[in-house]
């Protein structure tokens, strides 16, 4: 038997070509200066020799559908390639999720490794992505690939049904565009000089587009995305640039190369309140929660339009530029109105875990209606939210429901920030854990939820206090709490271990947050730890939240974001010395402080509380 009818045996056709296609890219173009001729065919042959004296190829990826991992497994082994046992592959399940809003738990992402025949300079492996759509049975020639039928809520079916008709468009659409297949070079050098050069080689020479990039902190890589605008026909049209380390101004300079026209990049940036409105509207008719697998699923313009009580022509627009910034997936199906829900749009539903719709809703309401007299907290440097609405925004929302819940619940939002968190907290010597301005009691919550064997005590305002024990009492972790409120600014409980001051300090100007952080230094034994979570500013030009969260908490209420060496200062005015600084997700830190050697003189004693 021929390997071409081993693989056929296991695979479907389209699937078998796709996966010869990398091993024939593996064996026969292994080095760069050879691939290059295909992905980048405007740079001449030193400029190809120039990239391959400071690139490696790394890997090939394809993505396929066949009936399970283990019949690709069988496939290579017939191409003549060994592979290694499949391993769930997250990261493009999550890509296809929000590319098509398809439930996770229907993307079985699996990826197959199989290792390149040996040879210097030759790709180190072919990568397989593999998912599995059995009742798909998708044909070679993507026109034959069955068309999403209606869905749910528009002509009847099921849930299953819609499903199954978002896997055959995806199907159809990634033999199409072939979004998943690629080809990555590693870069041999440290020095941000070569990869910017290597970089302004790709783009200004090479003609290729820049496609975003990132940071993965398990592998400890930046990695640059380029599509090549002649790939020769070739399904390999994209390219991974690799480099360890985390490479923050590469990233921001790879990101501004991606604006190519100015005029419609700035035209995006300007219409930016646009998008705040849309996702605002969007929330508040429901859109999120009608198109959620939950609920209807996927759905026509007109059927949701009932649905959500909004005009069919309005809602078609609203729903058309929600797409365009990624929270749907449409329109597509037999009539071009279909829509469904992608992964990033799933934050938005109301029943999501730590759902962004209470940020959606306050963003776009008096959040926005302040933002509008940014000028004013420019000129001023005051407050616009206090000019505009006549008080502070804390006890503006307390006086003004529903807006106090919707600001409790938008807290939540973040609360994924505080997961290393419990971790730091849970160690011996430690039994009780005081959080000062504990909000709605989220962090509290993970923190007992984590450590059966802690308690805690919750220092807040009267009217959030209530919120606090309803969130810990959901966890069944309210019998370890006590519940006080108070002024944190004139006391705060003494006879904790550790102390916590989760996002309080940037609420308010150095002043009032020394203030606190006295407060905290009189009520805490010599021994106790303080933790402060915040974000922090970034000196070197770094993109992070923090830069756009300083520009807001100016504007609506009257704190700032600081640096590391700002709170370092503040800390030691307030008798702490800061020991110890880890990153947080969501770009958030945590700063570990402990008592001065001279603030310790005075030890205060365990309260009732703890």
């Amino acid at each position: 038997m021929t390997e071409q009818q081993v693989g056929a045996a296991v695979l479907d056709a389209a699937d078998l070509t796709a996966i010869s296609r990398a091993a024939a890219l593996v064996r026969s173009s292994g080095t760069v200066t050879r691939m290059l001729r295909t992905l980048a065919p405007a740079l001449d042959d030193d400029e190809r020799k120039s990239l391959g004296a400071w690139c490696v190829p790394a890997h090939a990826a394809v993505l396929v559908f066949p009936r399970s991992a283990a019949d690709v497994v069988d496939a290579l082994a017939g191409l003549g390639l060994k592979a290694g046992a499949p391993t769930p592959s997250t990261v493009v399940r999550d890509r296809l999720r929000a590319r098509y809003g398809i439930a996770p738990e229907a993307l079985e992402v699996s990826i197959v490794r199989a290792a390149a025949p040996g040879g210097e300079g030759e790709l180190g492996e072919i990568e397989v992505f593999c998912l599995p759509v059995p009742q798909a049975d998708p044909a070679a020639d993507p026109e034959s690939v069955p068309q999403p039928q209606p869905q749910p809520g528009s002509a009847g079916g099921t849930a299953a049904d819609g499903t199954a008709a978002c896997l055959r468009h995806l199907v159809r659409q990634e033999r199409v565009e072939h979004n998943e297949a690629h080809v990555a070079f590693r870069v041999t050098s440290a020095d941000e000089v070569v990869f910017a050069g290597l970089r302004h080689l790709l783009v200004e020479r090479a003609g290729m587009r820049p496609d975003g990039g990132g940071y993965n902190p398990h592998e400890d890589v930046t990695v640059l995305y380029f599509r090549s605008g002649a790939a020769g026909g070739s399904p390999y049209g994209r390219l991974e640039l690799l480099m360890p380390g985390h490479r923050t101004a590469a990233l921001a300079a790879h990101r501004l190369l991606a604006r190519s026209e100015p005029a419609r990049a700035l035209l995006e940036l300007m219409t930016g309140a646009w998008q705040t409105q849309a996702i605002a509207v969007g929330a508040e008719l429901g859109v999120f929660d009608a198109l959620s697998p939950d609920a209807a699923g996927p759905s026509t313009v007109a059927a949701l339009a009932g649905r959500v009580a909004a005009d069919t022509d309005g809602l078609g627009r609203l729903l058309r530029y929600l797409a365009t910034l990624g929270l749907l997936v449409g329109p597509y199906g037999p009539d071009g109105d279909t829509y469904a829900l992608t992964g990033l749009g799933e934050l938005l539903r109301e029943d999501a875990p730590h759902s962004m719709r209470p940020l959606a809703l306050i963003y776009g309401g008096p959040f926005y209606e302040s933002f509008g007299r940014l000028l004013y907290a420019v000129r001023t440097g005051r407050d616009a939210f206090l000019h505009h609405f006549g008080a502070h925004h804390f006890p503006y929302f307390a006086q003004n429901p529903p807006w106090d819940t919707v600001f409790d619940l938008s807290m939540q939002a973040s609360s994924p920030m505080f997961g290393p968190v419990p971790a730091v907290v849970d160690r011996p010597g430690v039994d009780v854990v005081v959080d000062v301005a504990g909000g709605n009691g989220e962090l509290m919550a993970q923190i007992l939820g984590a450590a059966p064997r802690l308690r805690g005590v919750l220092l807040e305002r009267e009217h959030v206090v209530a919120a606090a024990r309803a969130r810990l009492e959901r966890t069944g972790t309210a019998d370890r709490c006590t519940f006080l409120t108070g002024d944190f600014t004139r006391s705060v409980p003494g006879g904790g271990d550790v102390y916590v001051l989760s996002r309080v300090l940037h609420d308010w100007d150095d002043e009032r947050c020394l203030e606190i952080l006295r407060r905290c230094a009189e009520a805490m034994p010599a021994e106790a730890e303080l933790l402060v979570v915040e974000r922090l500013l970034p000196t070197d030009g770094a993109e992070s939240l923090a830069v756009a969260w300083n520009l807001h908490m100016l504007c609506n209420v009257g704190g700032r974001e600081r640096t590391l060496d700002h709170y370092r200062g503040l800390l030691a005015e307030a008798g702490f010395d800061l020991v110890d600084t880890r990153p947080l997700p969501l770009d958030g830190s945590l700063l570990r402080a402990r008592r001065t050697t001279t603030a310790s003189l005075s030890t205060p004693h365990r309260s009732e509380h703890a």
